[in-house]
């Protein structure tokens, strides 16, 4: 009597939900540095953003959406596996006025400047520096929360991301780096 072959189990890949492909986006982008120059300052352009981002998007399923709605501006961000969105309304101040620019332009410049920040926002992004009022402020790394710092323990342990990357990412507490060893 011939004996059963023995099936071939295969594992069964849990599918993230649209709060962790953003927080895997967020263990991966990386500093954005200010090259774009206007009005007195630097900044980080819209296109140097998607540059960095929709790579790591398309890495985590996931597409954003910026439409126009009434005066404002939506983000929409897609989580294409499980058909799950996120989204924020932001109002864009109208009649604005730039030197040297028509209406048309300026309202232009305005749609650009929220869709830098609503996606900086959305996705947390960080640059290299900030200026406010009071004069410069050097970047600080940002801190971990536990739940956080065990989503990157798990992207580490699944190839996604290295702890050379963390470290020089984010601000550690000590127990979390005696984790790491």
């Amino acid at each position: 009597m011939d004996k059963p072959t023995p099936k071939k189990r295969t594992a069964v890949k849990k599918q993230k939900s649209i709060y962790e492909a953003i927080a895997y986006v967020q263990y991966e982008v990386p500093i954005l540095y200010k090259k774009s120059e206007g009005y007195g300052y630097k900044y980080t352009d819209l296109a140097e953003i998607m540059r960095v981002i929709t790579p790591l998007l398309k890495k985590n399923d996931l597409f954003v959406m910026q439409p126009l709605a009434g005066t404002g501006l939506k983000t929409i961000v897609c989580h294409w596996p499980t058909k799950e969105t996120l989204e924020e309304f932001t109002e864009i101040p109208q009649d604005i006025a730039l030197a040297k620019m028509n209406p048309f332009q300026a309202q232009g410049a305005g749609i650009s400047y929220w869709r830098r920040y609503a996606l900086s926002s959305f996705f947390g992004l960080v640059s290299d520096k900030d200026i406010d009022m009071a004069g410069k402020a050097e970047p600080q790394k940002p801190s971990l929360t536990n739940e956080k710092f065990e989503h990157a323990l798990d992207a580490i342990s699944n190839g996604k991301y290295t702890v050379e990357e963390l470290k020089a990412n984010f601000k550690l507490s000590t127990n979390q780096l005696k984790k790491l060893l």
